[in-house]
């Protein structure tokens, strides 16, 4: 009888085993990110461009088939436009500026307002990347932006 239990409970685990390797594969990237939602830190190294404090340093990090992309939500509707890479870059014919989002904000004490959000490209997790904005006096300025300590929500 013993046995017979070892071996049922032999054939249990197989079969759980075999059942977790025939799932659908995760596309990861360098990160080791799968595919998902991730709520990330954001520095921009700068006072001027910065992530709205209603959002508590935190941006949100979106993994698709291996590609990275972060959104952020600013401070006010003061940066009209941004760019991935430097302002010289950003200047250029044929440069493709990042378009803002309206986003709602929430602050602490329950009042609500509209601010822009960007959504930037990640190329890596704790590796700074310069990106470009230019704001309502027409002036472009290069941040470094570094994303790190994903943790993921979905």
């Amino acid at each position: 009888m013993k046995k017979r239990v070892i071996i049922l409970i032999t054939c249990l685990l197989f079969a759980l085993l075999a059942a977790g390797c025939g799932g659908k594969k995760e596309e990861t990237n360098a990160a080791g990110l799968a595919d998902g939602i991730y709520t990330v830190d954001v520095d921009t190294g700068s006072n001027m461009f910065h992530v709205n404090e209603a959002m508590h340093g935190k941006g949100t990090l979106t993994v698709a088939n291996g590609e990275m992309t972060v959104h952020i939500t600013l401070a006010s509707k003061s940066i009209v436009n941004a760019f991935y890479g430097t302002s010289e870059e950003a200047q250029a014919d044929g440069a493709k500026l990042i378009e803002p989002t309206v986003d709602q904000v929430t602050y602490d004490d329950g009042i609500t307002d509209e601010a822009y959000g960007f959504d930037f490209p990640v190329p890596a997790i704790g590796e700074p990347f310069d990106v470009s904005i230019i704001g309502t006096h027409g002036n472009w300025y290069t941040h470094p932006m570094t994303v790190t300590n994903p943790v993921k929500t979905e």
